[in-house]
């Protein structure tokens, strides 16, 4: 049953080198253009799980794609082309060594440090009395640093950030309004399907030219947190969990069966019945997210195809 795509190993013209990140894998094509290949792996707690889910990262890549297009007019992005169902192509920028999150409810990562007692989380007070998914007065940006693959991402604070020359002053208010910007483009086109987007988080560059540029993926389910809006106040109310589409289920299932990342700590076993259920609820997230059906792509020879495709975008 495994049609996943979890490691590549190509040779495009004029390669000059390949990164591996946690889920995609990066070749840098005559230091000029990327090909970033979304692999069907699954990471959670900054830890790559060991099998990987079908479609994935197609569904990744094809939602990241869609929603540069809807969101180019008011932030610059990378993308020059998608030659595969799994592949995106852009220029070769230099990447920002902080992950821009934003959130404008309190759930996942915050609401587990909330729920610790702490109220500041990045540089930013939290207001007293709030439970976990409430709506936040505002929109708030919480930076994480941008671990390499096996370390883990560390909250920091905009201070921090401009106090150690990470990104500079100027750079980091451009970013700063990049991400409202697209918080609130993404809060829109969430709302038009019935969602609430939670919270997510946004990767920058810079060109050669030293435009910044948004960078990766954007408003996937790897990469955000959604809530169905029907019902949301009423179970907030009720205290109850929300109806969601995003990879929380995973962690659930992770922190359900004592597995959160630390050290130690076994990864639970992931049997064909749930590696599929997760392929399947992917594909639900797909299809409430961009509100089209959606269709896999022919994974009968998947390493053929992808090279194939991207073989023929690069000769054009």
């Amino acid at each position: 049953m495994d049609t996943s795509l979890t490691t590549t190993n190509f040779k495009f013209a004029n390669q000059k080198s390949v990164y591996r990140g946690k889920v995609r894998e990066v070749y840098n094509i005559n230091d000029e253009i990327l090909v970033m290949v979304a692999t069907d792996r699954l990471s959670a707690f900054d830890v790559v799980l060991p099998r990987g889910i079908p479609f994935k990262g197609q569904i990744l890549n094809q939602i990241a794609t869609k929603f540069m297009e809807l969101t180019k007019d008011i932030v610059p992005n990378w993308l020059l082309a998608t030659p595969d169902p799994n592949v995106a192509v852009g220029h070769l920028c230099e990447p920002f060594k902080v992950e821009m999150v934003i959130r404008g409810y309190l759930s996942g990562h915050a609401a587990r440090e909330y729920g610790l007692g702490k109220r500041m989380l990045c540089g930013v007070l939290l207001p007293e009395g709030l439970k976990e998914n409430d709506e936040l007065p505002t929109p708030i940006i919480t930076p994480t640093t941008k671990a390499n693959q096996g370390d883990h991402d560390e909250d920091i604070s905009r201070e921090t950030i401009l106090e150690n020359g990470i990104v500079t002053a100027e750079d980091y208010l451009i970013l700063e309004k990049y991400t409202y910007a697209l918080f609130e483009r993404g809060t829109a086109i969430a709302a038009r399907r019935g969602l609430i987007l939670v919270d997510t988080k946004y990767e920058f560059g810079k060109t050669k030219e030293g435009i910044i540029v948004l960078i990766d993926e954007i408003h996937t389910p790897d990469s955000s947190r959604y809530f169905y809006t029907d019902g949301y106040q009423e179970r907030q109310d009720r205290g109850e969990e929300q109806r969601q589409l995003s990879k929380e289920f995973v962690r659930r299932w992770l922190i359900d069966n004592g597995f959160q990342g630390k050290v130690g700590q076994q990864i639970p076993e992931m049997t064909d019945a749930f590696v599929l259920s997760v392929s399947d609820r992917y594909i639900e997230l797909y299809e409430n997210i961009l509100g089209e059906k959606f269709v896999k792509a022919d994974v009968s020879d998947i390493d053929n195809r992808i090279q194939n495709n991207v073989s023929a975008y690069l000769l054009q």
